[in-house]
């Protein structure tokens, strides 16, 4: 019952206009849940965009060895607003935006609650990257102490407040999540055990950020004190201690992971069954993975630093082995969507359209980035290795540009036609595709090869190493056709939005293949 409940709740979604029925006004101000996702993923697409320019300058730099075209200062600078942009600014954002678009209608509640909680969470995070680009911090995207407090300008306190807006947009951001969760107990009477995977993963997303995010703010507070010299916490040249900045800033950081992961984990789990046009292999699953996920999640927080050996063996060995943990409930959900796929018939209509090819790279991406995402939590291989190479960021990037990238294009793509009544070009998102693909896929291993070989991490210039040399060659190739990519995503979309065909009725209403049933044809333009 909880999987049927699940998919007939996803069916029949009817494309038309937003945008022309809508003033601009009404689109920042209404309550209307497919409003309050527009506003929120339009404004993550633009942070992506401003993060990827950050990555090309920085591809460019690192082509070849010696300084090519900007120095060290200039380089630390486009690394610190990079990160912080792509992890606070562009897939927090995009995610929980993506979940408010399809919560009442997944859920069969009849509109998301507390709206007032994402109108304040998206004008403070406007704020917050407003101060984010007049500080222009150096201090890197995880904002180390005492690091933090010495290499600035003089307003590098506008970043120490734009991290405690951040927090605070982040905090009240999962306030509209958890209590739209809620009411579907509320007004559909169902048991817990039937809420839909999108509601789940709403309610373990939300939480997430709820729990977290004061944390970040904190840190940021304490960061803004201890620079102004009122408080002495984190410096140690005036009897602070750099730890306590360690252990309050991956409380947030290593949840922070999931604050993207789990809310897009809820879209798929409402894209896929409507696309293969089938319930999904298991409900249960789901829900256990999502369980598990929020209380392992918050456990594995010093593998972060876990090199540091000022921190006691014993409690090391514990991180390892719940880092170890978090291997199962992360794999219960991908072999949902392995099985799912697996157990019937996949029809031609399905396999052609573009949200499918994108949800098969995200699945594609996150295998890849988890079948070595444990080898980060051994304390032999991360202290020899890991930690301080090009590895690390080979496993983040595989996560967060892999499954994150490919799942907000997989997600735009599928709400296109519902939010313009138009359909988008089939061939440019084709040609999107089939560059992200390969792309994401060879600067992800090239990463790792270069991690294999000891290649430092921030490093704004390398040995001619012949190794490292064609390493850094092919990953800035593998950058600059990503960013190819996504310049196509963008001119595809714009030239879409006015003249692109007129959708009229549900594009992604695919043929029944559940095993055992006669295929029924697909909506009439379900390829087109």
């Amino acid at each position: 019952m909880a999987n049927d409940y699940q998919y007939q709740n996803s069916l029949d979604w009817t494309p038309e206009d937003l945008f022309a029925k809508h003033t601009f006004t009404e689109i920042i101000t209404s309550s209307d849940a497919r409003l309050l996702g527009i506003k929120g993923m339009l404004l993550a697409l633009i942070m992506l965009g401003v993060g990827g320019i950050m990555a090309m300058t920085m591809r460019l730099e690192l082509l070849e060895p010696g300084i090519q075209f900007i120095g060290p200062k200039p380089y630390i600078n486009a690394v610190t607003i990079h990160g912080l942009i792509m992890v606070l600014a562009y897939s927090v954002p995009f995610a929980t935006a993506a979940l408010y678009f399809i919560l009442p209608r997944t859920l069969g509640v009849d509109r998301i609650y507390q709206p007032w909680a994402a109108h304040m969470s998206f004008l403070t995070l406007l704020i917050a990257g407003g101060l984010l680009f007049i500080a222009r911090p150096d201090f890197t995207w995880a904002f180390y102490a005492p690091l933090s407090l010495r290499v600035a300008t003089d307003m590098v306190w506008m970043g120490h407040i734009a991290i405690i807006l951040v927090g605070i947009s982040e905090f009240l951001g999962g306030i509209p999540l958890v209590t739209t969760a809620l009411a579907w107990k509320r007004q559909t009477g169902g048991r817990w055990t039937d809420m839909p995977l999108s509601g789940w993963g709403a309610l373990t997303g939300g939480l997430f950020l709820i729990f977290s995010a004061p944390m970040l703010s904190l840190v940021g507070l304490i960061m803004l004190t201890d620079f102004l010299e009122v408080t002495a916490i984190y410096d140690p040249a005036r009897g602070g201690d750099a730890l306590t900045f360690l252990f309050m800033s991956w409380f947030y950081g290593h949840p922070a992971v999931y604050l993207p992961l789990v809310p897009l984990i809820a879209v798929l789990y409402h894209l896929l069954p409507k696309m293969l046009g089938r319930n999904l292999w298991s409900h249960s699953s789901g829900v256990i993975a999502f369980a598990l996920l929020f209380v392992l999640g918050f456990g594995v927080w010093v593998h972060h630093f876990q090199p540091n050996f000022t921190i006691h063996s014993l409690l090391n060995f514990f991180y390892q082995f719940m880092t170890m943990m978090i291997i199962i409930p992360s794999s219960l959900h991908v072999f949902n969507w392995v099985a799912s796929m697996w157990q019937g018939q996949i029809s031609p209509e399905t396999r052609a359209s573009i949200p499918f090819k994108f949800i098969c790279g995200a699945v594609f991406m996150i295998i890849v980035g988890g079948v070595n995402g444990f080898l980060n939590g051994l304390i032999s291989v991360d202290t020899d290795f890991i930690h301080n190479t090009y590895w690390l960021p080979a496993h983040f990037h595989a996560m967060f540009l892999g499954f994150i990238g490919m799942m907000t294009m997989a997600t735009f793509y599928f709400f296109f036609p519902y939010i313009t009544g138009r359909m988008f070009n089939v061939k440019l998102a084709n040609l999107h595709f089939w560059i992200w693909l390969p792309g994401i896929f060879v600067q992800v291993m090239t990463m790792f090869w270069l991690g294999l070989t000891y290649h430092p991490r921030w490093v704004v210039d390398y040995l001619p190493l012949p190794e490292w040399v064609s390493g850094q060659f092919w990953l800035s190739i593998a950058g600059f056709a990503n960013g190819l990519g996504f310049l196509l995503f963008v001119i595809n979309i714009l030239i879409s939005v006015r003249s692109g065909k007129p959708v009229t009725s549900d594009p992604w209403s695919m043929p029944n293949t559940t095993p055992g049933s006669k295929p029924a044809p697909a909506a009439a333009n379900a390829a087109e």
